[in-house]
């Protein structure tokens, strides 16, 4: 994922460090910056791959 906005990544990631929930994302759902601001509140949480089901040979 390309972050456009590293000022709103940040303002997700302040908010996991301040242990607010992810409903804190103050963007509309869908949006570029809700979308940079939950990449920030994730900072800390590995990626998860959801291209293929584990398993799968």
């Amino acid at each position: 994922m390309t972050v456009i906005s590293k000022s709103v990544w940040a303002e997700g990631k302040a908010a996991k460090v301040a242990g607010q929930s992810d409903d804190a994302n103050p963007y509309p759902a869908g949006s570029q910056n809700s979308a940079d601001w939950l990449d920030g509140y994730t900072f800390d949480e590995a990626e998860q791959n959801t291209d293929s089901s584990e398993g799968e040979l």
